[in-house]
């Protein structure tokens, strides 16, 4: 994302276009770590990436467009990780274990986008709202395939909604730590979110074995 040279470059038009976007909304995430999501105008967001108010509007139609891009891009990346993480444990609580893990890891090492994909998403609009309760769902199905193979006296315990429920309550805890300002320490959460999330699934004391492993 590193700015381009003066001048004439040589570089691809196309290279160049897709430079921009990027650059931009990088932009839009750090402007929104500063300013909140209302208070953010299109000067702070092209102030980060040094583009000019021509360019922005040669990508982008206003700055709700900008963020969907963004919010678009970092659920992008974020699915990437968990699903990689997911499918590479060998059962099915360590591949929770393992899909929480990759999600922490990379919101707390980019806590800008952490801050613009779980909290400032909620006051955007209606459009990004919309996606982030889909980005919300999209998540149900790593747990609801924790029921395959559970006996009978499990599956009767469980509602119709309790994956539903343990997304939301991993988010909510996570996005509470990010509001505090602490989502570079987000992965401390690990160990508390295995935990909460198996224990339906495996009673406290196999989840809270699972949640322990180093």
């Amino acid at each position: 994302l590193a700015r381009l040279p003066p001048g004439r470059h040589g570089l691809p038009r196309e290279f160049v276009t897709h430079n921009q976007r990027e650059r931009l909304i990088a932009g839009i995430a750090e402007a929104i770590a500063e300013n909140g999501y209302s208070g953010t105008t299109i000067a702070h967001i092209t102030r980060h990436p040094a583009v000019s108010r021509r360019t922005f509007y040669e990508h982008f139609s206003s700055k709700g467009e900008c963020f969907v891009a963004a919010y678009d891009t970092v659920m992008e990346q974020l699915r990437e990780r968990v699903s990689a993480g997911f499918e590479e444990a060998g059962d099915w609580p360590h591949a929770v274990k393992a899909g929480v893990g990759a999600m922490l890891e990379f919101l707390a090492a980019n806590p800008h986008l952490a801050r613009l994909c779980m909290v400032e998403a909620l006051v955007a609009g209606p459009v990004v709202v919309e996606r982030y309760d889909a980005a919300i769902q999209s998540f149900v199905p790593y747990f609801q395939s924790g029921r395959e193979g559970r006996p009978k006296e499990v599956l009767d315990r469980l509602s119709e909604t309790t994956e539903e429920a343990l997304v939301g309550g991993m988010v909510s805890l996570i996005s509470r730590r990010i509001i505090a300002g602490k989502a570079e320490q987000l992965e401390e959460l690990l160990p508390d979110l295995v935990e909460f999330t198996l224990t339906p699934y495996l009673g406290s004391e196999e989840a809270a074995k699972i949640a322990k492993e180093k």
